[in-house]
């Protein structure tokens, strides 16, 4: 197990000795990989191998979350991706985790997230006392549920989700395949538009997908799109909301109730699995009990 302060005081002294910066300079730096060693402690995350991306972006995530600008966030990543060069130059480790992370020139901009109020008012918005609501309703629990893309919702056909085993089959960039957990709200609301509105919708047509439009066709990027934002007008919310802004509420969501980012990650599908690899490599009944342990409408 590699020891932070040791790999800290290296990286101290070469900038230091090699690089020649300022006082000021070296007690910014130091400051700054400081706060990102105690995150680390507070996560569990033993040693400086362990700490991948998302642990980065977590990190960048609770700066913002306490408030810390945007300049200053800038000013930490460039700050890290400098620690971790080091890191690599000096064979302590073969991959740099930071170097997947973009700064713009404007400075560092995360991801818009929902709070867990402005989610719930998005989800009552639909009226489900019309088919089209019903569906609706539908489309945005199992959106938030399983942290899905856009193009992923529209695309899942009826036989890809399993509501008994709480599950649902997507194909995300590049046609991989996942399975990701849904939680009782959104198999509750699932079951009821399969049961009662989407017969309504289809009448004598016959459609193999889930959420369908006119002529049992699925839905367009751009009509769901609409969609949001018209429920997010209706639900009286000011920010700029897209489908996407789902996607990064379900993430955040879970890591700010403790989840493990690992599953998060396996969750968005930023790695590539099969299906066989989700029951091969990763503990499905896992995945399913931090789903219902962490995600709020499980």
């Amino acid at each position: 197990m590699t020891d932070f302060d040791y790999l800290v005081d290296r990286y101290m002294d070469y900038l230091l000795i090699e690089k020649g910066l300022s006082t000021n300079t070296l007690e910014s730096y130091g400051s700054d990989i400081a706060r990102y060693i105690d995150f680390l402690k507070d996560n569990k995350i033993a040693s400086i191998e362990e700490a991948d991306t998302p642990a980065i972006l977590k990190h960048l995530i609770d700066l913002r979350n306490n408030e810390v600008s945007g300049r200053s966030r800038a000013r930490h990543l460039v700050t890290l991706r400098g620690f971790y060069r080091f890191l690599v130059s000096e064979k302590i480790i073969k991959r740099d985790p930071a170097k997947m992370i973009d700064l713009p020139k404007s400075g560092l901009k995360l991801p818009i997230t929902l709070s867990y109020d402005d989610i719930q008012l998005m989800l009552q918005a639909p009226d489900e006392k019309k088919p089209r609501g019903m569906r609706d309703a539908a489309m945005l629990e199992i959106l938030y549920a399983a942290g899905l893309r856009a193009s992923e919702l529209i695309n899942i056909k009826l036989l890809n989700v399993n509501l008994e085993a709480g599950f649902v089959r997507v194909f995300g960039k590049g046609s991989k395949e996942r399975v990701v957990p849904i939680g009782s709200y959104a198999r509750d609301k699932v079951r009821e538009y399969v049961d009662t509105a989407r017969p309504l919708l289809l009448r004598t047509i016959k459609s193999e997908y889930l959420f369908v439009a006119r002529a049992g066709k699925p839905m367009t990027r751009q009509g769901f799109w609409k969609l949001v934002k018209q429920y997010a007008k209706k639900a009286g919310l000011a920010t700029r909301i897209t489908p996407h802004s789902f996607r990064h509420s379900f993430a955040s969501h879970l890591l700010e109730g403790g989840a493990d980012l690992r599953s998060v990650q396996t969750m968005l599908g930023h790695v590539d699995i099969s299906t066989t690899q989700i029951y091969t490599h990763v503990a499905r009944d896992y995945l399913i009990e931090t789903h219902k342990k962490f995600h709020p409408r499980s």
